[in-house]
């Protein structure tokens, strides 16, 4: 299944890992803004490269995690996707970690086509109890004249258990129906590992009316699996140097992954 305003069948969403942001422990003061932009610029150059077929910026580097925003933060990645949107070809969406709304209204901000977050469940969580408010952020979006804006619903966050004992196929289900989920996605139980593919399965078997992703650990092992499955995959630690979440990105990597998919479509 294409999605929308995709035009390939299992389309690859590329992460494009932004340095720490202002006010994180991890960020880079003496470098600045020049240095985000100029690390993310070389990575989304990279990906294009290698073929893939849409990019989403990240705060990855965030750490320890936020569940809201702060204005630093928020003012700092807009401006980093703004800088960048200039040399992309390929459609972008947003995420910051995790904060629904920001997500949107970065969106917005620089005009990116999606966005991915934790919208709906309850979560035991590195970061505590974890209750993300899936309305606000929609209600923003066609508030800010954006109905087009697609949200992808990642249904098992990562760093996190689930508090909701519903299957994960009911999750999914009732995600598209009560908060108007444009894609479903998939995770691992962190950064970088795969989820299981009975998830998969079980995710596949109950949605057909909006996409499925695969949202973590996808690699060029794995991907012929995940993607009998998945209508396409999010991928971000495989296409870094060693397959190392904190590495820059490795072009052959990249290409190397995207000429197994092209074989697979």
């Amino acid at each position: 299944m294409p999605f929308g305003f995709f035009p390939v069948r299992k389309a690859v969403i590329a992460m494009a890992h932004i340095g720490a942001l202002p006010g994180s422990p991890l960020h880079d003061a003496k470098g600045g803004m020049a240095a985000l932009i100029d690390g993310v610029a070389k990575d989304v150059e990279n990906l294009q490269a290698a073929g893939v077929d849409a990019i989403m910026f990240g705060n990855e580097n965030d750490r320890p995690y936020l569940l809201k925003a702060t204005p630093e933060s928020l003012a700092a990645m807009t401006a980093v996707v703004a800088a960048v949107k200039p040399m992309l070809k390929v459609p972008f969406g947003v995420n910051y970690l995790w904060d629904p709304t920001a997500s949107v209204a970065i969106a917005v901000a620089t005009g990116a086509s999606f966005v991915r977050e934790i919208f709906t469940g309850v979560f035991a969580s590195d970061m505590g109890i974890w209750a993300p408010d899936g309305a606000t952020p929609a209600r923003l979006r066609h508030n800010l004249g954006r109905d087009d804006l697609k949200l992808l619903f990642n249904i098992n966050a990562e760093f996190a258990f689930p508090l909701d004992g519903r299957p994960i196929a009911l999750r999914a289900k009732s995600a598209i129906f009560s908060s108007l989920a444009d894609a479903v996605l998939v995770s691992g139980p962190i950064t970088g590992r795969p989820a299981a593919l009975s998830d998969l399965q079980a995710v596949r078997e109950a949605v057909s009316e909006v996409p499925i992703f695969a949202n973590t650990g996808v690699n060029i092992d794995n991907v012929r699996d995940v993607l009998s499955l998945a209508d396409g995959v999010v991928i971000g630690t495989h296409f870094k140097v060693d397959g190392n979440t904190w590495n820059p990105v490795d072009p052959a990597r990249a290409k190397r992954f995207m000429d197994v998919v092209n074989t697979l479509r």
